[in-house]
């Protein structure tokens, strides 16, 4: 593609939030087109851990227009989400134009957005970006002190606990990630996992109903981000089914968090050293939109600056946020709600600002 392609909306990221935010362009009957830096549907998802399962079954798992195939109590692996998104896709008919990275998104002179690409240059009126909340891992500094013969990776980078070598692991970071992660291995390692803060523990199901349908019907997932039950979630937001208690019963050992590296030791606030073969990293991630040439449109922290998904920029949009609107923001289940809400403000035709 030589010249530009033009579009009445740019949709960046083909993920759930993308998928979701084309067909409701769609439906509404726009010229858009969605582009996404991967050579498939899903690929983020397939890139996750092999036993990775959701926490929403099948009948809180589906996007709009299209139910999550299965058992309704069924909890989706990984794969499953990877396939039905690309299903998705398929089903609508969706312009996902993949292998298409976006690597520049400034105005031009008429104030217009423009996209430049590995393939080539989008111009449109209005752009969502739908990249998602999982862009780069964030490993403490204190990682660069560890001794070059312990291996480390991110949970972005684990698999199985057969991909790693045998002795000890340490796991750093109690949020759902880690948790699981330190669940699986304990089965074939001794484990270790340092806690940065503690967090509640609510079961996966109760009184013979998911967690989620519960919480759908009481009207947490929807509670608006800014209101005080929302700001509790957001800072505490609850492990989901095995917590610190049901792993030190499982032999994990549960250790305050990291604060210190000395080649093969690591120290935590408590107190006590261990010596891991292997560290896992379940840190989180860091925002990354150096891409976006946009001044105004992201805060000092890197993240952008946005009420409910609409920006202070004209014309720019945001999709798939946590805690965007609510808990449900970045949800397979119901990011398709906030896709729904941001359609008006992006299908309206507000004059350009230069």
């Amino acid at each position: 593609m030589s010249a530009d392609a033009h579009h009445d909306v740019l949709v960046i990221g083909g993920g759930q939030a993308g998928l979701a935010m084309g067909r409701a362009l769609a439906v509404a009957g726009r010229d858009f087109a969605v582009l996404d830096a991967a050579t498939e549907v899903g690929a983020s998802w397939r890139r996750r851990w092999d036993s990775l399962r959701l926490f929403t079954p099948a009948r809180h798992s589906g996007l709009p227009g299209l139910p999550f195939p299965g058992p309704a109590d069924h909890l989706p692996g990984k794969d499953e989400v990877a396939d039905y998104l690309a299903d998705y896709a398929r089903h609508f008919a969706l312009p996902v134009r993949l292998g298409t990275a976006v690597r520049r998104l400034s105005r031009t002179d008429d104030g217009r957005f423009r996209a430049v690409t590995d393939r080539g240059t989008h111009t449109a009126r209005a752009v969502v970006v739908a990249t998602g909340p999982f862009q780069r891992p964030a490993v403490p500094a204190l990682a660069r002190d560890l001794a070059p013969g312990v291996t480390r990776l991110h949970t972005a980078d684990y698999r199985a606990p057969d991909r790693l070598p045998d002795g000890p692991v340490l796991v750093v970071g109690a949020g759902n990630s880690g948790v699981q992660i330190a669940d699986e291995l304990a089965r074939t390692h001794r484990v270790t996992l340092a806690v940065g803060s503690r967090q509640p523990t609510l079961p996966q199901r109760l009184l013979g109903r998911d967690l989620f349908t519960w919480l759908d019907a009481l009207g947490v997932v929807d509670v608006p981000a800014d209101s005080g039950l929302g700001r509790r979630l957001r800072h505490r937001d609850p492990l989901i089914g095995v917590g610190l208690r049901a792993l030190r019963r499982r032999g994990v050992v549960v250790r305050d968090r990291v604060v210190a590296v000395h080649g093969d030791r690591v120290r935590t606030a408590d107190g006590h050293d261990t010596t891991p073969a292997t560290v896992v990293w379940a840190t989180g991630y860091r925002p990354d939109y150096g891409w976006l040439d946009l001044p105004g449109a992201l805060g000092p922290d890197g993240r952008p600056h946005h009420a409910a998904g609409v920006s202070p920029i004209p014309g720019l949009h945001f999709l798939g946020l946590p805690f965007q609107r609510n808990r449900g923001s970045a949800l397979l289940g119901w990011v398709g709600r906030d896709a729904a809400h941001l359609l008006g403000a992006v299908t309206a035709r507000r004059p350009p600002t230069a």
